[in-house]
């Protein structure tokens, strides 16, 4: 039988935890993608060139803050964002993050210049 996976509830969210959560671009660019969706399984989000061991681990870290909440169906995983929960214990937070990881993910890399 297949292990549940463990959510923490609302209240147990911190904001430190969301932070460190949020604090690497490659969770940042999962939340945007989920976002941007209803919920994916794990292969739908793994755009990003990882390993799937990387991206699971990644996905533990959201969850384990707060910020996903994890379903199995079958053989998949379907991962969605806990908006609601998290802008009604601090609002704004999480869309002024993404918001911002998507205007510095649109910026050109800044060039190192050797004169």
């Amino acid at each position: 039988m297949a292990r549940a996976f463990s959510h923490p509830s609302s209240k147990d969210i911190t904001i430190d935890g969301l932070l460190y959560a949020l604090s690497d671009p490659i969770r940042r660019t999962i939340v945007s993608k989920l976002m941007a969706s209803s919920g994916q399984n794990c292969s739908s989000t793994c755009s990003i060139d990882l390993s799937p061991s990387t991206i699971s681990f990644h996905h533990k870290i959201l969850r384990e803050n707060g910020l996903i909440h994890s379903e199995k169906i079958g053989v998949e995983v379907v991962n969605s964002v806990r908006t609601e929960e998290i802008d009604k214990r601090f609002p704004g937070l999480l869309a002024s993050i993404l918001q911002h990881h998507k205007i510095v993910k649109a910026q050109p890399k800044a060039r190192l210049e050797h004169e």
